[in-house]
């Protein structure tokens, strides 16, 4: 019997009609997890009014969807690990979206933050594996691009709920933004039917005839009579201490610091950008159309740089965005005019919603399958901690009543942490190959 290595086989064959297809299926959980992050910034601004609540009450409302985030990255990421990603998949999408629905029905703040906690669970186990799933079905030559054309998804979810806030909000409330979710969960049985569940699962629950029926339609020269392996499958601890061991522990915690920084200010600017630019002034359809601006550029500044990841390497495409980032974000508060404003925020949201992903496909690369899921998971949940305290600084800071500038220069410095952060990464990455290629 001929053993076939499942890794091998992805990497030689041309990216086809079934890779393309998990694409667009991860890419539709994406839009879902972005829809969720971003509605929370255009319905902030009526919230306040209706219900009477100060900046800082504001923030720490919008942070208890963040909480379950943490919670359900940490927990459902992991636990794909031993029950698969398909049945992660499905625990994370039915919590989400019933949770969603149920927000719009929430009378007071205490009920809003008990439904967007619920959320967050569902939305926290979301990401961590559509990336696990697109990682390995991807080809490593394609496997930013991929990755970065999946995540973009996260970005039109954004751009969904930009555009449904300025049609559906001054006439309706904002609870209709809520109610939309009903229409995702309704997809959910056909997303299940044709979404694969991971190579490597299968082959390490041992069912090989399963894989080799969704390995031949990657590859159609596969022998029917092949032992498929996974080259990455050898290891059995999915524990966090994993995450240390084989020179990896200066690239988790450096990778860990990028994830705080980077999430607290995706959601930082997520959530109190249109309120901030209606303070100085701007109408309220203006200032929701910087969400979409934000979200326009994460989308092609996540597909620009899973090309460029390919091309240069992730570590040194991310470094470059986030210096862009900490640029950006600074010059928005030297008030410049309309035009020039958005172009910042089209830049701010390309070097940080779409460097949040290169940074999810850096993890993925850094870490072997049996731990992957846990990998990405760990990752995420420290990043939501970062998303918990955006919020949260945005509204103590907006309370304070600083001047543009200043706000805008505070909220600069996390980028420029996440970049010094990932210089590390990349000189602590080309020191462990160094003995690779010499042994090689």
């Amino acid at each position: 019997m001929r053993t076939l290595d499942v890794n091998a086989a992805i990497d030689r064959s041309p990216f086809g009609r079934f890779q393309w297809m998990v694409v667009a299926l991860c890419g539709i959980l994406l839009i879902v997890d972005g829809y969720d992050v971003f509605v929370a910034g255009t319905v902030l601004p009526t919230l306040i009014k209706e219900w009477g609540l100060t900046k800082p009450q504001a923030g720490a409302l919008q942070a208890w969807a963040l909480f379950g985030m943490m919670f359900g990255a940490l927990v459902l990421g992991s636990l794909a690990d031993r029950i698969g990603r398909k049945k992660g998949v499905a625990i994370s999408f039915a919590l989400f979206t019933t949770a969603t629905v149920l927000t719009g029905f929430a009378q007071t703040p205490e009920q809003f933050k008990v439904f967007r906690f619920i959320a967050g669970l569902g939305c926290g186990g979301l990401m961590p594996n559509a990336v696990a799933l697109m990682n390995e079905y991807a080809p490593k030559r394609l496997r930013g691009t991929m990755v970065a054309i999946m995540f973009s998804g996260y970005s039109v979810g954004g751009m969904v709920a930009a555009a449904l806030g300025i049609g559906l909000i001054p006439s309706f409330g904002w609870q209709p933004m809520f109610f939309v979710a009903a229409l995702p969960l309704a997809l959910l049985p056909l997303i299940l039917w044709r979404l694969p569940e991971s190579l490597g699962f299968m082959i390490r629950q041992g069912r090989q005839d399963e894989a080799r029926r969704i390995l031949a339609r990657i590859d159609p020269t596969v022998p029917a009579d092949a032992q498929l392996v996974y080259t990455e499958s050898k290891g059995k601890s999915a524990s966090v201490a994993e995450l240390f061991r084989h020179d990896r522990a200066l690239r988790t915690v450096m990778l860990w610091v990028s994830f705080f920084c980077c999430l607290l200010l995706v959601y930082l600017l997520a959530a109190w950008l249109p309120k901030l630019l209606q303070e100085v002034g701007y109408a309220e359809k203006a200032s929701l159309l910087s969400l979409f601006s934000l979200n326009f550029g994460g989308m092609v500044g996540a597909i620009a740089g899973g090309r460029l990841g390919d091309r240069f390497g992730l570590p040194r495409v991310v470094v470059a965005f986030f210096a862009l980032a900490a640029v950006s974000i600074g010059l928005i508060g030297f008030a410049p005019s309309a035009t020039l404003l958005f172009v910042l925020i089209f830049v701010a949201g390309a070097t940080t919603i779409g460097t949040q992903i290169l940074l999810y496909a850096s993890v993925a690369q850094l870490y072997d399958l049996s731990v992957r899921g846990s990998g990405l998971g760990w990752a995420s949940g420290v990043g939501r901690v970062g998303a918990i305290v955006g919020p949260t600084l945005g509204g103590v800071l907006l309370a304070q009543q600083l001047p543009l500038r200043e706000n805008f220069l505070i909220f600069a410095v996390p980028a420029a942490i996440s970049a010094l952060a990932m210089v590390v990464f990349a000189l602590a990455n080309a020191r462990d190959r160094r003995p690779m290629l010499a042994a090689a």
